[in-house]
């Protein structure tokens, strides 16, 4: 049997999904896709789990599309290109969905559709040895799916700028672009991000949804349709058990024992 493209692990309240073709340097095959969309799914939907955190074995985080897989599409009809195509959307249509924080913890190179991945994460921590890229155009394609996470990570011109000239950008840059929010040294980086997700764990799992549910409904409406619904999720948090939690163990002075309701 063919090992797991995808490994999944739940330790304490953390999920760690590890892409599992690092002969491969982790491509976004269509069963590694599959694999993935199941594993975030899972870890979204367990209510013990409080964060996510992504990576990948081997060398590199991941290099984006399988250049086989590509090759077979050169044979099938639009149709079949269209529903197969789906997918590998929908991995990507997740970022906008979960509600569990999502940080990518990444080393080596993170190309193509890796850079997407980097990119719909709530949290980015990187080695400073990492690499990143949108290298479509390399192979005369254009990242068309996840442009708009790239757009939403480093904003309308340098999302131009990294389409069109393909370049592979250093960590460095990346972290001044807003790509990534993090940088460490290499040997360091798997317990930095099990730090980071701790921390964001040691959270209110009901505000910390609610935050990224109040983000994510807001990017594209106006000021005023924003504060509306933002009102209409404060409702929400003020008449939750964990903010009368959070507001009595400060005043106790004692930590607070989150129940996410």
């Amino acid at each position: 049997m063919d090992k797991e493209a995808v490994l999944y692990e739940v330790r304490d309240t953390i999920a760690k999904i590890t892409l599992n073709l690092p002969e491969m340097r982790n491509p976004l095959t269509t069963r590694l896709t599959s694999e993935l969309i199941t594993a975030i799914e899972a870890a979204d939907q367990d209510e013990q789990v409080k964060a996510i955190i992504l990576t990948g074995n081997g060398p590199a985080f991941c290099a984006g599309g399988d250049m086989n897989e590509f090759k077979e599409n050169f044979s099938k009809s639009v149709p079949q290109l269209y529903f197969e195509g789906k997918e590998g959307t929908r991995l990507f249509e997740l970022g906008a969905a979960i509600r569990t924080p999502l940080i990518a913890s990444v080393h080596g190179a993170a190309l193509g559709g890796g850079c997407g991945l980097v990119a719909m994460s709530h949290l980015a921590i990187a080695s400073d040895q990492a690499k990143f890229g949108t290298t479509e155009l390399r192979l005369g394609l254009v990242p068309f799916v996840i442009l708009p996470w790239i757009r939403r990570a480093v904003g309308e011109r340098r999302a131009m700028e990294m389409m069109l000239t393909a370049d592979i950008i250093s960590a460095q840059k990346a972290y001044e672009y807003g790509l990534i929010h993090r940088m460490t040294a290499p040997e360091q980086l798997e317990e930095e991000s099990w730090k980071l997700a701790r921390l964001v764990a040691s959270y209110s799992p009901l505000a910390v949804k609610l935050g990224i549910e109040a983000f994510r409904t807001t990017e594209q409406t106006d000021l005023l349709t924003s504060m509306a619904q933002l009102s209409t999720l404060r409702l929400v948090a003020f008449s939750s058990y964990d903010l009368r939690e959070g507001a009595t163990a400060f005043l106790e002075k004692r930590a607070p024992v989150w129940e996410g309701k």
